[in-house]
Order: C-alpha cells, then sequence, then structure tokens
C-alpha cells in the first residue's frame, strides 16, 4: 500500500528519497526543486529513478528545444568526444569556424564571438557594446550608461543583478555595478526619453521569459529598433529563451521584423548537451574586440563547435521554426479556453507559454506540484504563473495530453 504525505501525494520511494536527502546535505540551496529525481530523457520524455515517465514542459528553460537525446546532436557529440574537446583559444580547431560562419549566416550577421553560459554572453555583448561606445561613438571615458527593461532577466552575475528588478536577485549581492536606465518594459516613449549622449546600447529580452512570457505590445520592437538607429545607439537582444526556433521563427524579433545590432543567444545552441552561448554581430561592432581585450578557456571549444553547428544545421531547413508555430496555435487554443477556469489570463508565441492563476485557488508552485502528479513537467514564477516550454519535438497527441492534464489539474478538486 502506498502511503501519502499531509497533501495526498504518494510519499518519495527510498531511491528518490535517497537523492532528495544528498540535495539537501550536499547541494547548496540555490534552487528549490520539484520532488522528482529523473535519471533518463528521450525526445519529449524524461523518466526518474523510479521507472516513472514525465512529459517535459520547461524543456531546460528552452535549452532542449531538440528534445532529449536528438539523434544527429548526440552523433555529433559522440564523434566529437573521440576526436578532440579542448584546446583553448591559443590554437585553432576545426571546428569552431564552420560553427562561427554558419551561425553568422542564420542569423544575417558578419561575426560569432562564442562564449559558454547566457550569462557570460551578456556580459560579453555589454563589454562589446562600452568599447563600441568609446571607441565608435566617441562616449566619454568610464560614462557610457546601457537602457534596460523592468522585469528583465538576463543571468544572475553580479553586474546582472545590479540592474534586475527582482529583490530575491539583489538583495545581499551590492554594492552594484553603474551604467544603467532602467525603463518600463513596452514603453517606447520612456525608452527614447531615457535615451542621452552617454547611451551605448539598449538591452532587451523580445519576450520576457522569467517575468511570466510577458510579450511586448505590437509595435515595440520596431520603436525600439527606430529609437536605436536615430539616436546610434545599439539594439542588443538577449535571445538566449526566445531565439533558435521556440516561438515559430528562428528569432523572436523576426515577429516584427526587426533585425538587432546584437544577438546575444545560448540554451538551445547547446542542443541540451554542452553550455553553448555567443554573441553575433556586425564587422562595425565586434571588431572592438581585439586579442587579450576578452575571452575564455572553454568559449568555443570543438565540442561545443560541433554540437552548435549541428544545432544550426537543423535551423537551416526551418522545419522547427515551423513546428512551433503549427502546435503554438493548437496550444494556444486550448489554454484559452483555460480563462475563467482555473486561469485569468494567457500568453504565448509559438511553443511557449504563460498561464497567470487565480491565486485564490491555487500558487504556481501548487499547481506544478499537480501536474507532477500527472506527470507532467512545468515551472512556475512569479508567485501565481506556471510557464510551459515544451520541445520543439512534441507530437500533437503529445500536445493534446498535456492541455488535458493541465485542466484537470486546474479545474479538478483534489483528494
Amino acid at each position: 500500500m502506498t502511503t501519502t504525505d499531509t497533501h495526498g501525494r504518494p510519499h518519495p520511494s527510498a531511491a528518490t528519497q535517497l537523492h532528495l536527502s544528498l540535495a539537501e546535505t550536499a547541494i547548496a540551496h540555490n534552487y528549490e526543486p520539484l520532488p522528482v529525481v529523473l535519471a533518463s530523457g528521450q525526445g519529449a520524455w524524461v523518466t526518474d529513478v523510479d521507472g516513472h515517465r514525465y512529459l517535459d514542459c520547461l524543456a531546460g528553460y528552452s535549452a532542449l528545444n531538440f528534445g532529449h537525446g536528438h539523434p544527429r546532436l548526440t552523433a555529433a557529440a559522440q564523434e566529437q568526444l573521440a576526436r578532440l574537446t579542448l584546446t583553448s583559444r591559443a590554437f585553432h580547431n576545426d571546428r569552431l569556424g564552420p560553427f562561427c560562419r554558419d551561425l553568422a549566416e542564420l542569423a544575417g550577421m558578419d561575426l560569432v564571438l562564442p562564449m559558454n553560459t547566457g550569462a557570460e554572453a551578456v556580459e560579453t555583448a555589454l563589454k562589446v557594446a562600452r568599447k563600441w561606445g568609446y571607441e565608435r561613438k566617441g562616449v566619454a571615458p568610464d560614462r557610457a550608461t546601457v537602457i534596460v527593461a523592468d522585469g528583465n532577466f538576463h543571468g544572475r552575475t553580479t553586474t546582472i543583478v545590479s540592474f534586475s528588478t527582482d529583490p530575491v536577485a539583489r538583495e545581499g549581492f551590492g554594492p552594484f555595478t553603474p551604467g544603467f536606465r532602467t525603463v518600463p518594459y513596452g514603453d517606447s516613449a520612456a525608452l527614447e526619453a531615457a535615451v542621452d549622449e552617454n547611451t551605448v546600447a539598449v538591452l532587451l529580452e523580445p519576450i520576457q521569459g522569467e517575468a511570466g512570457v510577458l510579450l511586448p505590445p505590437p509595435g515595440y520592437l520596431q520603436a525600439v529598433r527606430d529609437v536605436c538607429t536615430r539616436e546610434n545607439v545599439l539594439f542588443i537582444a538577449d535571445e538566449i529563451q526566445s531565439g533558435l526556433g521556440r516561438t515559430g521563427t528562428t528569432f523572436a524579433c523576426e515577429a516584427e521584423d526587426v533585425t538587432p545590432d546584437i544577438y546575444v543567444l545560448g540554451k538551445a545552441l547547446g542542443g541540451g548537451i554542452v553550455p553553448v552561448s555567443a554573441v553575433v554581430s556586425r564587422h562595425d561592432v565586434l571588431d572592438v574586440i581585439r586579442p587579450g581585450s576578452h575571452g575564455s578557456t572553454f568559449g568555443g571549444n570543438p565540442l561545443s563547435a560541433a554540437v552548435g553547428h549541428a544545432v544550426v544545421e537543423l535551423l537551416r531547413t526551418g522545419e522547427y521554426q515551423a513546428r512551433a508555430a503549427e502546435l503554438g496555435e493548437r496550444l494556444r487554443g486550448r489554454l484559452d479556453e483555460l480563462v475563467g477556469h482555473g486561469a485569468v489570463a494567457v500568453r504565448s508565441r509559438g511553443l511557449w507559454a504563460g498561464i497567470d492563476l487565480d491565486p485564490a485557488l491555487m500558487t504556481g508552485r501548487q499547481a506544478c506540484l499537480r501536474l507532477l502528479d500527472r506527470r507532467i513537467l512545468a515551472k512556475d514564477t512569479h508567485g501565481s504563473t506556471i510557464r510551459l516550454a515544451p520541445p520543439l519535438v512534441m507530437e500533437p497527441t503529445q500536445l493534446d495530453w498535456l492541455c488535458d492534464q493541465l485542466t484537470e489539474a486546474l479545474t479538478r478538486p483534489t483528494g
């Protein structure tokens, strides 16, 4: 007989409890994971240590756009593992050049500066923008400013949390890095008013992911582009979560036919196998970086380049972008039915959705626990919102099952 806890959920098995205990005693508590211990994955499915299968509807915050164990990506990694994994940038390797060439072509840009994590790429883009401002725009030394949006999430390094508006991300980590101005997200007039002679860049997420998949008002990205062009300011688009097929186009900026000056990419670029990130831009921007001014031991390593190149090849056909757009329409239709039935608002683009729950019914965390019981993995944010970002390889029948389970989790009484 299976016993349950005070919330009616089954007590964890001995195998699960072992790993939960290790997490409690041996891992710093910078996350609060759901009580599931995953052991394997394939496509849109993952399996825990007890053999239970779950539909992964978070996909590593979009790092797993192509699902778990995609055969072309794992083959690229396995082949490169047997050949060469690291050289440092002190030497050339035969995988980096082709990867950067084809990624630049995919983005319609000239050059790629390879890094590892998303936060590292954001930091790199900020350094590039400042140096560009001093060398190309003529900003006085140490006076450069960057405009950012409230509700932003670009990582958690010291510089990045300096302009975060999330008190949990900031508290206890000062003093903070100066040089940033915050304006309301979606307000192009406020953004334009914040620009002055020292402004070198505007850093934005085309869709704010951590904030709850917040979509900007129509025309906002084009307005930002126009302001940046008119004022000789770089438009930096953080497409770490929104890019590489997630929203139904290669980049979320394409929804308004906008091209930024700099793309910041990560997550899905590593295929969920290795951390790969990149700053992608034109010659006139990235040429300000010269030997010794920036670097990374692992950035551009041949293993990462091989996997990243395989990701670019998957995106070249447009298959995954089209799949995200088509399934996204199907997902949105089902989610709209939940408004007034457990949900108060829904936002989505492609296979990316934020669902605001009625806080009188349950929190986002409680909803995710209900979904866990129904073998669905999702993630809450900001109290009463849950996010869905299923892999782009998800089948229509799996998407329908997800929506069925979500509907029951929000509308069916517990107990």
